[in-house]
C-alpha cells in the first residue's frame, strides 16, 4: 500500500551539490510529516531531515547549513537539497514517515561523495 520512490543520486565531488527526490503514494501525504533517512555501510539508519505537512523542518546536526528539505503536497513529493558534501554523507538515502511504524522502506537512492 505505502510506496515511497526516491530517485537522483549519484556519484558527486566533496563539495558539490545533489538534489534527490521522493515520490510517496498509499498514504494522506499532506497531513504527514515527512523525513529523509541515510545509511552508510555499517551504521544504523539515521534521520538526516523532516518536514511537517504545513513545511516546518528540523536537521539533525550532521546536515544542518548544508541540506535543505522541501515537500509539494499537490504532487506528494518530498525533495532534498544537498550542498557542500562531505565523504561522510555517503550512504543510500530513504525517504519515509518518521512518525509511522510498519512502513515499508524505497529501494533508496545511492549518494556517493568521493574525489
Amino acid at each position: 500500500q505505502v510506496h515511497m520512490v526516491e530517485s537522483g543520486g549519484g556519484l558527486v565531488q566533496p563539495g558539490g551539490s545533489l538534489r534527490i527526490s521522493c515520490t510517496a503514494s498509499g498514504f494522506m501525504f499532506s497531513i504527514n510529516v515527512m523525513g529523509w533517512f541515510r545509511q552508510a555501510p555499517g551504521k544504523q539508519r539515521e534521520l538526516v531531515a523532516s518536514i511537517t505537512g504545513k513545511g516546518v523542518t528540523e536537521y539533525a546536526n550532521s546536515v544542518r547549513g548544508r541540506f535543505t528539505i522541501s515537500r509539494d503536497n499537490f504532487k506528494n513529493m518530498v525533495y532534498l537539497q544537498m550542498n557542500s558534501l562531505k565523504p561522510e554523507d555517503t550512504a543510500v538515502y530513504y525517504c519515509g514517515r518518521p512518525f509511522v511504524t510498519g512502513d515499508n522502506w524505497g529501494q533508496g537512492t545511492q549518494v556517493t561523495v568521493s574525489s
